[in-house]
């Protein structure tokens, strides 16, 4: 009898020990989860905050080229204008010198007040011809401020052009890798400048489970194959739940921990099926609280897989002085 009661005592705490080894390790697990979702949070205002930059930045850009062309204009029309007074001041002077050269032997008075008309034309000549010279280099010096403010302008919209290609591509890529699975609750969009993988949780869980299923996994598989030579992405993958509550001792133990949980077992699947590169990967919760639709929960529980790209080169651009 003594035996059998120390049996049941042994047995009690190795089970606790167990259970508290389980409980250290999903607790670690969430405390990393947290700490991702803070990253994700900090580069998607900072994402949000470079697109605004960038817009910013266009539309000044354009206001400047517009100011450019008109000042351009104005200055070229001074321009030709001063020419014309130039020619006329020019053709003036010449005609002074040759009636000063016919009245030179009429007398001391005559030839004292065409001296100075002559001198007064050759000072306004000289004036202009100054002022001339002045605005053709301001009107050189616009055009090459409007033809590098151009140049820039070209450049940024040649490199939007082009992300916005790639990602479409992306998008036909993952879509395509994808194909068989649409009517089971999966759906690929661009938003933002962002492409969206969303999941419902149907396809890729049982009820208040962490642990993907062989349908899941193989909608994830394809997923992690399309992105896996993909360098220039940052991926969140994000858990979402709906709002029945959760009341366990074990984990998860709320829609919290559930929603970091799905999403860190998602990533954990990517990761160990394909070459992605794990830095380029956060596994964030949102619970409850971002519905994609509050009438319907099986939609809200769900897998949001988000993709940006790396907009670096951009920003590289607009920070050039």
């Amino acid at each position: 009898m003594r035996i059998s009661i120390l049996f049941l005592v042994a047995l009690t705490l190795l089970a606790s020990c167990v259970s508290s080894k389980k409980f250290k390790a999903l607790e670690e697990q969430r405390r990393v989860c947290s700490e991702d979702l803070e990253k994700f949070k900090q580069s998607s205002q900072q994402f949000q905050s470079q697109s605004e930059l960038l817009q910013v930045e266009l539309d000044a850009a354009n206001k400047t080229i517009e100011a450019l062309r008109k000042d351009t204009a104005r200055l070229g029309n001074s321009q030709r204008s001063l020419m014309r007074e130039l020619g006329n001041a020019t053709k003036e002077l010449g005609d002074l010198a040759k009636t000063f050269d016919r009245y030179k032997s009429t007398g001391q008075k005559e030839t004292s007040v065409l001296q100075k008309e002559l001198e007064q034309k050759k000072s306004e000549l000289q004036n202009k011809s100054e002022a001339l010279v002045t605005l053709e280099a301001a009107l050189r010096n616009k055009q090459q401020l409007l033809e590098e403010r151009e140049r820039r302008v070209n450049e940024l919209e040649d490199l939007l052009k082009r992300q916005e290609d790639a990602l479409n591509l992306l998008k036909k890529k993952v879509s395509e890798a994808l194909v068989g699975f649409e009517n089971q609750g999966l759906k690929v969009e661009e938003k933002n400048g962002k492409i969206y993988v969303s999941l419902e949780a149907k396809l890729l869980f049982k009820s208040g489970s962490i642990i993907v299923e062989s349908e899941g996994k193989k909608a994830l598989l394809q997923i992690g194959k399309a992105l896996e030579n993909e360098k220039d992405l940052e991926i969140v993958v994000e858990g979402h739940t709906d709002t029945d509550k959760l009341n366990s001792v074990a984990f998860p133990r709320n829609n919290w921990e559930l929603s970091v949980l799905r999403a860190t077992s998602v990533v954990e699947i990517l990761l160990a099926n394909s070459k992605m590169n794990p830095a380029k990967l956060i596994a964030a919760g949102r619970s409850e609280f971002q519905p994609v639709d509050p009438a319907d929960k099986a939609k809200n529980r769900r897998i949001e897989i988000i993709i940006s790209p790396n907009l670096d080169e951009l920003f590289d651009i607009i920070s050039k002085d």
